[in-house]
């Protein structure tokens, strides 16, 4: 069963349900999960957000309200994988008004408000409010500079 046990907020859509794996987890209202996305349980989405085909949010995620995920973004909880006793995974916060650009991977950090992360950053520390981080590692600068 691909949708399990999911709080699904009003007007939330699931495109293509039957290929979407999400479970004990909560999506707000007015999101759009899209096709081959798998979202873990105890991850906890926002109002008015998109999360694109292709990413896998894992556990211990907690992202914010009007926040934009790409296309094949990838969510590691785990710094040291594989390691399957859930005591050694971290959270991730993405807070409200993010965008995370396509095939970026975001480590357990906090990325600031209104911060874009671009595509294939690989996101290692935290971000401020109002950056942009780009590359491997992902280095953060302000906004407009």
């Amino acid at each position: 069963m691909p949708i399990r046990d999911v709080k699904l907020g009003k007007d939330a859509k699931v495109v293509y349900p039957g290929l979407v794996n999400m479970y004990e987890c909560e999506v707000g209202d007015r999101c759009l999960i899209g096709p081959f996305v798998e979202i873990q349980k105890d991850v906890i989405i926002g109002n008015d957000c998109r999360v694109q085909s292709h990413s896998f949010i894992c556990s211990k995620a907690r992202i914010g309200n009007s926040v934009f995920i790409g296309h094949g973004v990838m969510f590691v909880n785990d710094k040291y994988p594989p390691r399957f006793d859930e005591k050694h995974w971290e959270e991730i916060i993405i807070e409200d008004g993010v965008t995370i650009g396509s095939n970026a991977t975001i480590l357990p950090v906090r990325i600031g408000e209104n911060s874009l992360i671009g595509a294939g950053a690989v996101v290692t520390k935290d971000v401020p409010p109002n950056s942009i981080a780009v590359g491997n590692p992902a280095k953060a600068r302000p906004r407009g500079s």
